[in-house]
């Protein structure tokens, strides 16, 4: 049994090898599979190896730059794409071109370009005037970025044209609107409706003045009217051509007050800034004319007006005021002031001397501002001794005397001409009490008056101006 027991061993022991010989095989075939798999990744690996290899920069950039270059060459040549716009809003793709007089717009929200048409049916108008050469030439549906570029540079020129092409046509639309005076004329004349310019206007009221079947009223309505017409420097100038300045100078020596006065006023407006008039009125005699008047005894409205006349002929014409002074006007002037009820014209003649003493120190400052030693105009206003022959005719005492006026105005004027006469009448103002106590009542009551302006919050008002002009004064005396 133990012989038997031996031999039951080893023959199990000889049939174990036949039973794992499954296994085995299984084992082998798991690793060939293996290394099939780690054979393909690694030729896999090795194939894609250039793709993570390092480059160098410099010959990246250099690639880079060609290969833009390349693709900016290509799109010169590259035929672009026409797109065609709606009234609705719709993205542009790149490489597509606008026609001419679309709106196009960038979305802020997507970054896309957005196009639509702008004109409405304009653009197709435009599209079709293009193929008549006004615009780029579309006769297909793309054109290359070369076509474009001619486009833009005809584009100023063919602007131009179209402006001329606009003017003529506007022209032709207001020659419609409008026609010639000639044809007018005919058909007014047609109708017995006469057209006149201002000059036949002015030669028909002259001869209606002058005419001695005139009435009062008559001639009085057609100085009124005249009166209107040379307010226009032409027209006064105009009035010179045919004599009819002459005319209204003579009418001055009418013995119908109203004559007077109406000359005076269409003589005061042709005066007015007109130096061709003013030296015609002198060699006619107005100047001698209008002092008369004022040194007689006439209605105050008519010497109003000769004032009026006599200011503006005086104004920036140191000649006139030269034949003024010589001819005895301040001495006219002063009696005028003298008068009672006359209060509205002495504020007047006050304005008058301080225009002309003010024009006198302007030129004055303009000789030294541009430097010019003797001027022709400033040599004139030498030759006008005004502040001597107000000083000699007692104008310090009157001018000082006009100070106690009521009404505001008239104190400013007055205070202004005072300012002026300081340096020549500084030792009869000093001299003179009623003027110091005028102006200490003066400077209480706008004290008074400027502190209301201050409170209302006006810092520069018109009775801190007064006061200012008061205490300038006050000062200049002490």
């Amino acid at each position: 049994m133990p012989l038997g027991c031996r031999a039951g061993s080893r023959r199990s022991l000889t049939m174990a090898p036949q039973g794992l010989l499954p296994s085995r095989m299984a084992l082998r075939g798991m690793l060939l599979g293996l290394l099939m798999v780690s054979c393909f990744t690694f030729c896999s690996s090795h194939q894609n190896s250039k793709e993570f290899a390092l480059t160098n920069p410099e010959k990246s950039t250099t690639k880079e730059t060609e290969r833009k270059t390349k693709a900016k060459e290509e799109l010169d040549t590259k035929v672009l794409e026409v797109f065609h716009p709606t009234h609705e809003w719709q993205a542009l793709q790149p490489g597509q071109a606008v026609p001419a007089g679309s709106h196009v717009r960038l979305n802020l929200q997507t970054g896309a370009r957005e196009v639509k048409l702008q004109y409405g049916d304009k653009i197709q108008n435009n599209l079709k005037e293009s193929k008549k050469g006004k615009r780029l030439d579309i006769n297909t549906n793309a054109y290359t970025s070369q076509d474009l570029k001619s486009a833009l540079a005809k584009l100023k020129k063919g602007a131009e044209m179209e402006s001329s092409e606009e003017d003529k046509a506007r022209q032709a639309e207001v020659k419609q609107l409008f026609r010639p005076i000639e044809e007018l004329k005919k058909d007014f004349a047609e109708l017995n409706v006469v057209i006149e310019t201002d000059v036949q206007i002015m030669v028909r009221l002259i001869n209606k003045f002058n005419s001695s079947s005139s009435s009062l009223e008559e001639k009085i309505a057609a100085l009124f009217d005249l009166e209107y017409y040379v307010h226009q420097m032409d027209n006064a100038q105009d009035l010179l051509s045919f004599g009819g300045l002459q005319v209204v100078i003579n009418a001055l020596n009418s013995t119908e007050p109203l004559v007077k006065e109406y000359a005076a006023f269409v003589l005061g407006a042709a005066f007015s800034s007109n130096p061709k008039v003013q030296v015609e009125a002198i060699e006619g005699g107005a100047l001698q004319k209008l002092l008369v008047i004022l040194a007689t005894k006439q209605p105050l409205a008519t010497k109003k007006k000769v004032l009026f006349a006599l200011c503006s002929l005086l104004r920036h014409f140191p000649y006139a005021q030269q034949q003024f002074l010589k001819l005895g006007g301040l001495q006219v002037l002063r009696s005028l002031v003298q008068e009672k009820g006359t209060e509205v014209l002495a504020v007047r003649v006050v304005t008058l001397l301080y225009d002309l003493i003010t024009e006198k120190m302007f030129a004055e400052e303009e000789a030294e501002l541009t430097r010019e030693t003797s001027p022709e105009k400033l040599q004139q206003y030498r030759q006008v001794h005004l502040l001597p022959g107000l000083r000699e005719q007692g104008w310090c005492a009157i001018t000082a005397s006009l100070l106690a006026l009521p009404e505001h105005d008239a104190r400013e004027k007055v205070l202004q001409t005072l300012g002026t006469l300081l340096a020549t009448c500084q030792d009869h103002y000093r001299q003179d009490a009623q003027l110091s106590r005028t102006l200490a009542s003066l400077q209480a009551e706008y004290q008074a008056l400027a502190a209301l302006e201050l409170q209302d919050g006006e810092e520069e008002g018109y009775f801190q101006e007064l006061l200012g002009s008061i205490n300038s004064l006050l000062q200049g005396l002490r």
